[in-house]
């Protein structure tokens, strides 16, 4: 899709975004540590920019997150850099980040409480699948 037709999608859900606006966030790039912004032609993304792009292109907000591969580390902040199957089990909610040594299954459950809506919830055993439904826990049946 070229860069007007996305811009005149956005404008058809409300969304005004220029092909000119859409070229600097195409083209953006990480600062570097301890560069400043000032005389850069950058381009920010909201929440309503990310959600809006998503709809645009048909494809889930998280495709923006991450890169496109579950190979190697990403960079989540300055200073956080994980694997990028950890990132992608993350945004996705299926578990947090980082789980405590010795833990007993706690911390995948709370992340999934806080982070997923019941009926999305999957807080069976470890390692066993199914879903939270407001009835409780419901194995998922082998396939």
């Amino acid at each position: 899709m070229s860069l007007r037709a996305l811009s005149a999608e956005l404008k058809k859900q409300g969304r005004a975004l220029s092909a000119d606006a859409l070229n600097k966030i195409e083209n953006g790039r990480p600062l570097d540590p301890g560069e400043d912004e000032r005389g850069r032609q950058i381009r920010r993304v909201d929440v309503d920019d990310l959600v809006a792009l998503a709809l645009a292109l048909q494809v889930s907000p998280t495709a923006f997150l991450l890169p496109p591969t579950i190979a190697g580390d990403v960079q989540l902040a300055r200073g956080k850099t994980v694997s990028a199957l950890d990132a992608w089990m993350w945004v996705t909610s299926r578990r947090p980040l980082t789980i405590p040594e010795g833990d007993d299954g706690t911390a995948v459950a709370d992340h999934q409480i806080y982070s997923l809506p019941v009926g999305l919830r999957r807080l069976g055993k470890p390692g066993e699948p199914g879903v939270q439904t407001t009835e409780g826990f419901v194995p998922m049946p082998d396939e």
